[in-house]
């Protein structure tokens, strides 16, 4: 039972449902309690935005690498509640290793500290080979905001564009087992997903957004062969990045063309003013259209150009240039029947 002035400290407020959350709000709008809520997810996302707007949002910083091994030493030194009657030795560059794998978290750091203590208690000397042997970890130096980070998403990046199943296995797995958040690495899936390989497989972005859905779901580490299934299917998908050049035209001509009127005939006209203006005048709607036409591909609208729906100073203009690449050769011998009709 909640008494007025208490103090109701929600641990990982996110794992709480709508109705859980709904439960606390009365008692929050009247001020019988003050809610304390711990979270690592985004509260935009997990938290009920009637909630959030009674509370402040404060947020929590990882430690730094120089307050990691501030711990660390303190830890090796305390007789009374550390290691310190082990009389441990271990290098500077162990405890910098260690302060690099932990990421910011202090108990990920003394968990390690510990067990490599527990392993090294015939000759009391902790090396980096012991901690990765007691970890299992090959990667321990992996470094998630250094030239290791981006140069290993790089490597994966890469080896899907050239079509490498092995390798890009590989680079998943290296970031995987090094701890990479697997938001990040699904993120970069999906942007490759429409940027290299874009309509020649649509079916690409379909399985990456899955895989981001199943990371969510499921977590680490069953979701690792959701990422492995994506890697894959990104690698062995035909590739076009004609999705990734189109878009970059556009972004030209917008620069140049933003202030250019909508042609009357795509106009909306929900007003009679609007119509003896002309809005709307001469619109063809496609529906009826296309009910007297025969298209040659079932997988594609009739090739005819309608009408323009550009602005006429770049009428002529074409930004989509399909390749002969997967699902886009179809594509390509639709659009060039239709840009000649």
């Amino acid at each position: 039972n909640l008494v007025e002035h208490d103090v109701l400290f929600i641990d990982e407020i996110h794992r709480f449902n709508k109705a859980q959350q709904d439960a606390v709000l009365p008692y929050v709008e009247r001020g019988v309690v003050t809610l304390i809520g711990a979270t690592t997810e985004n509260p935009s996302f997990e938290v009920n935005a009637a909630l959030l707007s009674r509370c402040r949002v404060f947020t929590l910083k990882g430690l730094t690498e120089e307050n990691l091994l501030t711990i660390l030493h303190r830890a090796l030194t305390d007789k009374e509640r550390g290691l310190g009657t082990l009389n441990l030795t271990v290098d500077e560059d162990v405890l910098s290793a260690i302060a690099t794998f932990a990421n910011g978290d202090a108990r990920t750091a003394l968990n390690v500290l510990e067990l490599a203590a527990q392993a090294a208690m015939t000759d009391k000397h902790i090396t980096l080979s012991l901690i990765e042997e007691v970890m299992q970890h090959r990667a321990l130096l992996y470094d998630k905001s250094g030239d290791q980070h981006y140069d290993t998403i790089s490597a994966l990046h890469k080896s899907l564009r050239g079509s490498d199943p092995d390798a890009g296995l590989y680079w998943l797995g290296r970031m995987l087992e090094a701890g990479e958040d697997p938001l990040y690495i699904v993120r970069r899936l999906i942007r490759f997903a429409s940027e290299d390989v874009g309509m020649a497989d649509p079916q690409a972005l379909l399985v990456c957004v899955a895989a981001q859905q199943a990371v969510h779901f499921v977590g680490l580490p069953e979701a690792n062969l959701a990422l492995a299934q994506a890697v894959v299917h990104l690698a062995t998908a035909p590739k076009s990045n004609a999705l990734t050049t189109a878009y970059s035209r556009v972004q030209a001509d917008v620069q140049n063309t933003r202030n250019d009127p909508v042609p009357l005939s795509i106009r909306n006209a929900p007003t009679g003013l609007m119509k003896d203006l002309g809005y709307g005048e001469g619109y063809h709607y496609a529906h009826d259209d296309y009910k007297t036409m025969q298209s040659d591909d079932p997988e594609r609208p009739p090739a005819k150009r309608l009408e323009e729906y550009l602005p006429e100073s770049i009428k002529d203009h074409r930004y989509y240039e399909p390749t002969n690449q997967g699902k886009e050769a179809s594509i390509k011998k639709w659009l060039e029947k239709r840009r000649e009709s």
